[in-house]
């Protein structure tokens, strides 16, 4: 089966390339520059901007399931780069699949488009999109996964939306090399009380699971048309959580903390301070940051496992026993929680 992936150079992207090429398919890697896909082995390049609609309607030629991974992520920079990438980026892959006639397109959303500040306990895929955003991001990206999940038809385009939570493990360049240098320069504060819980999930397991949802679409399937909260089924305290991956990076634990009605008070005083003077970079905290790091996100994936087979292939202790060996500390004996 020839499979496409957009953003295969990403971290997702590149275990999902590796699982579909285990599971026998020839598979496309996209990505935006040629020197992107260097470390891609066994795969078909092409390159291109999802933001061009002509470079996704070629990548598509020729394809039956579409993997569409490539994002923009973060929490603060101009409406205008997350809607032309997220949003117009998804638009573009969506009409090329129907354009190509490619069968099936599995969307890689997040558990953030439904998120607007409140505390997500055991919450399932009922929950609807806030009124009110707090970031670009996930605005951007429930506009796409909704234009992804509009799109489905059994004749024509069957698709899905995937909402993996806080993705993790070996060769992650951005949440965990964040979380270690700002420990090292003494920058990182509990917000809240410390008892809120949240889901994960392992990266191999985010890649297994895209490509059963993909093989479990077939007309009058009930994974056609529908978005999936996925995660290591095993939600663990945040700041526990944290402190476990400071160790294994050697560096501080975290001690210092801060309210959540100060880091939310904060947060708005830096969005305005960082409009204003329109400063470079991100403010050290937002609102929408300072509700993820206080709130608890945890998610009922029940309909994952009923409709597609989904069960985490790495279990948390394992998945923390590998990124302690590459973080070069060693084995992780404990358990996490």
């Amino acid at each position: 089966m020839k499979a496409l992936v957009t953003g295969a150079n990403g971290f997702l992207g590149s275990y999902l390339v590796r699982e579909l090429l285990a599971s026998g398919y020839e598979v496309t890697a996209m990505t935006r520059r040629r020197d992107d896909a260097g470390s891609l082995q066994d795969v078909r390049h092409v390159n291109g901007d999802v933001r061009n609609a002509e470079s996704v309607e070629e990548a598509c030629r020729g394809q039956e399931v579409v993997f569409h991974v490539a994002a923009i992520s973060g929490i603060w920079g101009p409406w205008k780069l997350y809607h032309s990438t997220n949003t117009i980026g998804t638009r573009n892959v969506v009409e090329s699949c129907l354009n190509q006639e490619v069968k099936k397109l599995v969307y890689t959303s997040s558990p953030s488009v439904t998120f607007g500040g409140k505390h997500q306990i055991d919450q399932n895929e009922s929950a609807p999109y806030p009124r009110d955003w707090l970031a670009h991001y996930p605005h951007s990206k429930a506009l796409a996964e909704q234009c992804v999940l509009d799109a489905n038809d059994d004749k024509q385009l069957m698709t899905c939306a995937l909402r993996p939570h806080l993705i993790w493990g070996p060769g992650d360049r951005h949440l965990i090399p964040r979380l270690i240098e700002r420990a090292r320069e003494g920058q990182l504060r509990r917000v809240g009380d410390g008892k809120n819980l949240v889901d994960s999930i392992f990266v191999e397991n985010a890649a297994l699971a895209h490509v059963q949802a993909a093989e479990a679409m077939r007309p009058g399937s009930p994974v056609c048309g529908s978005a999936y909260f996925l995660s290591q089924d095993e939600p663990v305290n945040l700041w526990a959580w944290i402190n476990e991956i400071l160790e294994l990076g050697r560096v501080p634990k975290v001690t210092k903390s801060i309210s959540y009605p100060w880091a939310w008070r904060l947060g708005y005083m830096l969005e305005a301070w960082h409009s204003i003077r329109e400063l470079p970079g991100e403010p050290r905290m937002t609102r929408f940051l300072a509700a993820q790091l206080a709130k608890s996100h945890y998610f009922d994936i029940s309909r994952a496992k009923e409709d597609f087979g989904y069960h985490p292939r790495v279990s948390m202790a394992e998945g923390m026993r590998r990124l302690g060996e590459t973080l070069g500390a060693g084995d992780v004996d404990r358990e996490v929680g």
